[in-house]
């Protein structure tokens, strides 16, 4: 490989003039110069160094996205929007996920500092415990001039794309209520993961609006396995006047489904069946599932833009995202 030393002697030049020119420095260097060292670099074939560069930047060409898991479509929708958000800015996206684990997402941000990326994204819900130490975190990268930016819940002093679940949930209720439907059981997820809280929070409390019985709350994992074993749990404890079940994700509806149909419960001929999301893979699904859309690439994209300066008008730093109740073949009219 042709040594930026190499190129600095056939231009004429000392070592830091050369990289100041290829690697991309704040620090101006004269027209005639510049000229010299590219015309070097071009003549000996040089290839710049990606980590000399963002040491001469103070930052890297790179925007960190920091998600719960790359196999679920959730995430996977909120990757490609982040993804091309950064390719318009001439920007690449490295991807690191935490599989649910508040250290793991706390040693992402780590590594993601020390590679000296230009902004970082974490996406997805938290929990009361992981807060402290990814405070901490963000604001040693902030410190360095570093640019955060979430989606999802909020942290104090950070943009943010939030979703709004709590009002996506109880739009959810009232257009189930309106095909009839009284007695409710929800898959919860997680007690402590403020995304399923929340939603579990907005329906019940718009179900308790409208005069409706409390629906009865059922936890478990949130994802497809965890949706399978709290809907086997409430089919073990019996589902008595339930009429509709509402999973606070998708992927725990397809779980959900399955275990439905392994207990010969129709879907919706036995008991309707509701989602929140919409991710794609399941709009051609079977039955079509009843879910609250959000423009997920959307949500992915904001946010990269957010971390890169660009606010909300109102300037909050927050940027609200509502839901869209879409009502499909898994929940029917009573």
């Amino acid at each position: 490989m042709v040594t930026l030393e190499e190129v600095a002697r056939r231009a004429g030049v000392s070592l830091a003039t050369a990289s100041r020119v290829l690697n991309g420095s704040t620090r101006k260097v004269g027209d005639a110069l510049r000229e010299r060292v590219e015309r070097a670099a071009a003549e000996l074939g040089y290839r710049p160094d990606v980590t000399a560069q963002a040491l001469a930047r103070g930052s890297a060409d790179v925007v960190g996205l920091v998600v719960h898991s790359l196999t679920d479509p959730y995430f996977a929708a909120l990757a490609e929007g982040a993804m091309a958000a950064a390719e318009r800015r001439g920007l690449t996206v490295m991807i690191g996920a935490t599989h649910r684990d508040p250290a793991r997402e706390v040693a992402l941000v780590a590594t993601l500092r020390a590679q000296r990326v230009r902004a970082i994204v974490l996406a997805g819900s938290r929990t009361a415990r992981s807060r402290p130490g990814l405070a901490a975190e963000l604001e040693l990268f902030r410190a360095r001039g570093g640019r955060v930016a979430l989606v999802g819940q909020e942290l104090p002093g950070l943009p943010a794309v939030a979703p709004a679940n709590r009002e996506g949930g109880a739009a959810l209720a009232r257009a189930l209520a309106g095909l009839g439907h009284r007695h409710f059981a929800v898959l919860g997820g997680p007690p402590d993961l403020l995304t399923a809280r929340h939603r579990t929070d907005g329906f019940t409390g718009a179900l308790r609006d409208l005069g409706l019985p409390e629906p009865r709350v059922v936890p478990g994992g949130f994802d497809r396995d965890g949706g399978h074993d709290a809907a086997r749990a409430l089919l073990d404890t019996g589902l008595g006047e339930v009429t509709c079940v509402f999973a606070v994700n998708d992927v725990m509806a397809v779980g959900a489904l399955a275990a439905l149909r392994e207990r010969g419960v129709a879907v919706p001929d036995d008991l309707s069946l509701a989602g929140f999301d919409d991710i794609a893979p399941l709009r051609d699904h079977v039955p079509a599932l009843t879910t609250v859309r959000l423009p997920l690439d959307e949500m992915g994209g904001r946010a990269v833009d957010l971390a890169l300066g660009g606010g909300p008008d109102d300037g909050s730093g927050v940027v609200a995202v509502p839901g869209e109740v879409v009502l499909r073949a898994s929940a029917r009219r009573l």
